[in-house]
């Protein structure tokens, strides 16, 4: 009955819309000129009793490293690149979400005493659109590489492609802001930050007058838009880089931030920078992944070794539940690929476990509290 509903679920069950939709679609309909704060997208799924999203680790098509020599010699086609099982589950996602490590741009010069800095071609950004992508995730420490201009580019390039960026922006206040979808009567918030870099300051933090990223070694900043973007959505999902890298095991720092989040409204928690797989968490009912690890990127002029990886998947269902599940992937050779096989699936499900506290995964990649 109505009565046992809170005020949200009674609208979506009247309307098939939840509160924030409906707000929405009326200062749509007014012209009310407060709701400019969001930058809201309205989505058709593939199912009308489920939203999916998906986000990857690291990706780089920047010039100088053996994946995009690859690249280059497979003729410049993405689709020789990652597998078709894979390119089809990107497509398919409802909301698709990238955290593109490198810099659009022929401009600029790299950062003094920077040991990897990662600049592309900005043609290369066509990729982004073959594989489905909806978001590009800009918080990280590679943005900044080749200076202003360079950074400046690169979200030229992604708005010239349709594609919306978080977690960077001319000003603060572009990159503290929220992406919001609206799917299936929700209302879904990703806000995105960086961590790093936890010394050295090569990534230039936004301030209200120069451009940069939204940080959160201290998290006040990001957690103030956590909880803004919580008043404003069903649904908020933290994309945050953070860490150590090239270890498998998850820091009391990440675990510190990861409860200020949860604490200001998260709903699910993705990570990536440590270029490998890290443990994953169920922290008061919010699933934690601490780390994707490299999507399809490498660092350095040789071909990367074989690695395995993942792309988390966040499902919410028509009562409103959201459950969250890794997709094992594997890198070989120059290919990225959807891992079919049932004894490697099951062994990088294990390998997670493994790096974690307290979870598990069922048999289709679902995170289970152990």
């Amino acid at each position: 009955s109505y009565a046992q509903l809170d005020d949200g679920e009674i609208w979506y069950e009247i309307t098939g819309n939840s509160i924030h939709v409906l707000w929405y679609d009326y200062c749509m309909e007014t012209g009310i000129q407060q709701y400019a704060y969001d930058k809201t997208y309205v989505k058709e799924c593939q199912d009308a009793d489920r939203i999916v999203l998906d986000f990857t680790g690291d990706f780089s098509l920047a010039e100088g490293v053996g994946t995009t020599d690859y690249y280059h010699s497979a003729g410049d086609d993405i689709t020789k690149c990652l597998g078709a099982d894979l390119r089809q589950e990107m497509l398919n996602a409802d909301i698709m979400t990238i955290n593109n490590e490198f810099v659009y741009s022929t401009r600029g010069q790299a950062l003094a005493g920077k040991a990897y800095t990662f600049r592309g071609d900005p043609k290369t950004c066509q990729n982004l659109v073959l594989l489905g992508v909806d978001v590009a995730g800009l918080a990280n420490n590679h943005v900044y590489d080749f200076g202003e201009n360079a950074f400046l580019d690169t979200l030229d390039t992604l708005k010239a492609k349709n594609i919306p960026y978080i977690g960077a922006g001319r000003n603060l206040e572009e990159a503290s802001e929220p992406i919001f979808f609206i799917a299936n009567g929700k209302k879904i918030a990703i806000v995105a930050a960086t961590q790093i870099e936890r010394s050295t300051k090569y990534t230039k933090e936004a301030t209200e007058d120069s451009p940069g990223v939204l940080k959160t070694l201290d998290s006040a900043k990001y957690v103030a838009q956590i909880a803004k973007a919580k008043q404003n959505a069903d649904y908020v999902i933290c994309y945050v880089h953070w860490g150590t890298e090239h270890t498998h095991q998850y820091g009391s720092d990440q675990v510190k931030l990861a409860k200020d989040f949860v604490a200001a409204g998260a709903d699910a928690i993705i990570g990536a920078h440590p270029h490998c797989l890290q443990g994953a968490d169920i922290m008061d009912g919010v699933p934690v992944f601490y780390s994707l690890g490299n999507f399809y990127f490498s660092q350095e002029a040789e071909m990367p070794d074989d690695y395995d990886t993942a792309m988390a998947q966040i499902i919410i269902d028509d009562s409103g539940t959201l459950s969250a599940r890794l997709l094992p992937c594997h890198f070989s050779g120059g290919n990225l690929e959807l891992v079919s096989d049932p004894e490697k699936y099951r062994q990088i499900l294990a390998d997670v476990e493994g790096y974690s506290d307290q979870i598990a995964f069922d048999g289709d990649g679902y995170l289970l509290v152990h």
